[in-house]
């Protein structure tokens, strides 16, 4: 809520201005609208660290891929998503989260099968998705493909059938009257809040997380609910886990950059999100996406930028929702190339139009829709890859926002010595006229052109005249990814 009634009435009329001019207005934000005022802003809450700072080399070129296990196949089981991993492979996917694959408690459970996030056993396997062994397997078989292996780690609860709410009570938090209560105020009535000033439970938490390296070589974790941790338990995990291996670890937060002082490499970007799907609608133009990007964030750290995930698609809108009519592709096509590491959830790839039940069994039908976006997503995921300019953190290109004069163009530079990717995209439903001078030279090579569902070029090849110099008419929701 704004503070002054001025500046409110202001903003309106800023916005309205903008969205009545339509396509062809000429873009004149110069700052974030949405940006607080001198007398509210609030300093950064920690100041980038100085040493230039590399996560895992694997890393730099991640597209991760949300594996919902019990979704993915009518089996719902190890071995049956197994044989979906060259599909994958094919599609550019080149690492694997897997939301969590532990027992699920069936005290106070909700729903029929219970939420995946409602943990009993932290060193065991659901047996509904199979045996430690199948999941071993699945792992070895992910590996010797190529693939790195990330699971989701939930360090903020336990369900109630946990042995240590027996075992260990003081290990839990209580209420006033000595009970152990649910996390307070997060309406998860479903799981029990751990005590993190317990010692003996954070080294305990540590050391199930170590199982999973050691006997099963993970190559990293997503971190459910991360800032409902202490930073500092975080950062302790951090440093045990790394004598073992190197690994990559994924804050689910987007608030405290402290997490990404020691303990984290990336968090998510849900202002990304939120922008896009803005844009995707018609109630924002495509100029405010630089608004949306991480700043000041600790030195080779980054976001993950995604179009849907397990929380959105089952809470909130399917993908296609989200970003309705021909705007999917070219959205796929920003997430790839913007700062920070492209997310895929398990249905995205044919354009899901189905909110996944979370409790329950509700698998996805693969030929529900007629409609495959792997093609674009294994051209998208080279492209990335080939191009050290769209690598994430430190090991990738700075970013450049080029304004061409209209509010529903984007157009932006990514360059590192050696490489250097332009991107060109009209975020909107309408054509959109530019002027691509500020942006090309004409010696470029194109890497990839679109339009909606439709691959126009898909076969790197030099810039010709005719394609784009001078000024040009885009297409609603056409996008280019060019190389100089």
């Amino acid at each position: 809520m704004q503070t002054k009634y001025t500046k409110s009435i202001l903003a309106a009329a800023l916005v309205a201005s903008i969205l009545l001019s339509g396509c062809n207005a000429v873009s004149r934000t110069t700052e974030d609208p949405s940006a607080p005022s001198a007398e509210t802003a609030v300093a950064p809450e920690t100041e980038p660290v100085p040493a230039v700072r590399y996560p895992v080399e694997w890393a730099k070129d991640s597209v991760i891929y949300e594996v919902n296990v019990r979704q993915y196949s009518e089996e719902g089981t190890f071995d049956a998503f197994a044989e979906n991993l060259q599909t994958l492979k094919d599609m550019g996917i080149n690492t694997l989260w897997f939301m969590p694959i532990h027992p699920i408690s069936e005290t106070k459970r909700s729903g029929t099968l219970g939420s995946y996030y409602s943990i009993t056993d932290y060193r065991e396997v659901n047996p509904e998705f199979g045996t430690k062994e199948d999941f071993k397997a699945l792992v070895d078989e992910a590996h010797e493909m190529g693939f790195k292996v990330m699971m989701d780690w939930v360090a903020n609860h336990t369900g109630w059938d946990c042995a240590w709410i027996q075992e260990h009570p003081d290990w839990y938090t209580k209420d006033a009257g000595g009970s152990i209560t649910d996390p307070i105020g997060m309406g998860w009535p479903d799981v029990a809040d751990l005590n993190y000033s317990n010692m003996d439970m954070r080294q305990e938490m540590i050391s199930c997380m170590k199982y999973w390296v050691e006997e099963f070589d993970i190559d990293g974790f997503r971190c459910d609910y991360a800032s409902g941790v202490p930073v500092d338990f975080w950062e302790e995990a951090r440093r045990e886990l790394e004598q073992i291996k190197p690994l990559f670890l994924l804050a689910e937060d987007d608030r405290s950059q402290s997490l990404l002082k020691e303990a984290f490499d990336a968090n998510y970007n849900w202002k990304l999100y939120d922008t896009l799907r803005s844009i995707a609608i018609g109630t924002k133009r495509a100029n405010t996406i630089r608004f949306s990007l991480p700043k000041n964030y600790p030195d080779g750290t980054y976001s993950l930028n995604f179009l849907d995930n397990h929380d959105k698609n089952s809470w909130e809108r399917t993908i296609e929702d989200a970003f309705p009519g021909d705007s999917l592709s070219a959205m796929f096509s920003l997430i790839y190339t913007l700062p920070g590491t492209p997310l895929v959830y398990t249905g995205d790839e044919i354009g899901l139009d189905h909110k996944i039940a979370f409790m329950e069994k509700d698998a996805v039908d693969w030929a529900s829709t007629g409609t495959s976006y792997r093609e674009l997503l294994s051209q998208l995921s080279a492209i990335r890859s080939e191009n050290p300019a769209l690598h994430s953190g430190n090991y990738g290109g700075d970013f450049e926002y080029v304004d061409l004069g209209n509010a529903c163009v984007f157009a932006f530079i990514r360059s590192i010595e050696g490489s250097t990717v332009k991107c060109l995209m009209n975020l909107s439903k309408e054509n959109a006229t530019v002027d691509v001078s500020p942006l090309l030279n004409g010696s470029e090579t194109v890497l990839l052109h679109g339009h909606g569902a439709d691959l126009l070029e898909k076969n790197p090849h030099a810039l010709s005249d005719d394609e784009l110099t001078g000024e040009v008419t885009l297409q609603p929701w056409e996008f280019w990814i060019i190389a100089e």
